[in-house]
């Protein structure tokens, strides 16, 4: 188990990462009880590298991470809350360890200039997933190919074959700091994203057994689920248990946006493990949408990439074993990169890293 001090440390190295300097203003934000050690871990290593640093500490308890269990996004108690929206919008970085993504806050923060860092998974995730300067290069690399790309088609053996028109909204890159103004990221990370035109994903998604449910349920899926989609719509949705749980998620918020196809990209993490949901179910479940060589398929929210479609239903799919073709250039094929350039020596899609065997 790490000791806080070490934590601590391992907060400054992140900080060092995100180029935080004497001077700068690092808000902490916080509630309740959640992460109160994460919360002095990291003013404390703001205030090594000579910055000014506070936790501003919310006391309403209710948040999309709530022990619930169910994912309501866009939903945080600053709501309402003109002082503290007021001081994170002054700050230089803001470390987020209450859930903002996906809301208005947050939007309204970064366009402030603030760059911002979301902090919730457990610290055996940010030890064994701690981001490195070639994850980036290679995050940033698959930017600019999709950047590039009209076009994103989708295979797997299951029978996936769906494409996206991508001349509408801009490409994320999320690989675990930020040290440019007005920049989110999540520690731990490594992954690319973008959304498909509105109107613009059509054919058929099958999920395969041992692919992620990892919002809203956190858990592998056990039969196959099959979406149909036209014009950027599911407009219908096949399967055994798991295909009935995602009906009655979508079906409760009563929100018919809900079917939107949103956000579609690639893993780039080679120390994330697919089988970690089987270990621990603790976390938002960064490292289900990190790990080396998913795709991840999602339906819901699209505002973080300019869209909309702010609907609290948020559903991400990390998917194995997927073959993604850029403008009909491959990038993946059967869940393993193609590209030399974002290849890894020695890792294995969803698999981690070969051990070393004496032969």
């Amino acid at each position: 188990m790490i000791r806080w001090a070490e934590f601590s440390d391992m907060c400054q190295r992140e900080l060092e990462l995100c180029k935080v300097a004497a001077g700068e203003t690092v808000v902490v934000l916080s509630q309740a009880e959640d992460r109160l050690d994460y919360a002095d871990a990291f003013v404390a290593a703001a205030r090594r590298l000579g910055a000014t640093a506070y936790n501003i500490r919310l006391g309403d308890t209710s948040s999309a991470l709530s022990g619930s269990g169910v994912w309501t996004v866009g939903i945080n108690p600053l709501t309402g809350n003109d002082s503290a929206m007021r001081a994170l919008k002054d700050a230089d970085l803001v470390i987020d360890l209450i859930f903002l993504l996906w809301s208005k806050e947050q939007l309204e923060i970064l366009k402030a200039g603030a760059r911002m860092l979301m902090c919730i998974e457990p610290i055996t995730s940010l030890t064994s997933m701690f981001p490195t300067e070639d994850q980036r290069r290679r995050v940033e690399l698959s930017e600019r190919m999709l950047e590039k790309a009209r076009t994103l088609r989708m295979t797997n053996a299951a029978g996936s074959d769906v494409t996206y028109r991508l001349d509408q909204y801009p490409v994320m890159g999320v690989y675990g700091y930020t040290d440019v103004p007005g920049r989110w990221d999540h520690w731990p990370a490594g992954f690319v994203l973008t959304g498909g035109n509105d109107d613009g994903v059509d054919g058929r998604v099958v999920v395969d057994r041992g692919d992620i449910i990892v919002a809203p349920f956190g858990r592998y899926v056990q039969e196959p689920i099959e979406f149909e989609i036209r014009a950027g719509r599911v407009v219908d949705l096949q399967g055994g248990l798991d295909a009935d749980l995602l009906r009655d998620y979508i079906v409760g918020f009563q929100d018919d946006r809900g079917y939107a196809v949103s956000h579609i990209g690639w893993g780039c993490n080679e120390n994330a493990r697919w089988c970690h949901k089987a270990n621990s179910v603790s976390g938002y479940g960064q490292e289900a949408r990190a790990f080396y060589g998913n795709v991840m398929f999602a339906l819901g929210p699209n505002q973080e990439l300019g869209g909309t479609n702010d609907t609290p239903v948020h559903i991400d799919i990390p998917m194995r074993n997927c073959t993604i073709h850029l403008d009909d250039v491959p990038v993946l094929v059967d869940g393993e990169f193609v590209v030399p350039e974002l290849k890894v020596e020695g890792a294995r899609a969803g698999r981690g890293p070969e051990p070393a065997v004496d032969r």
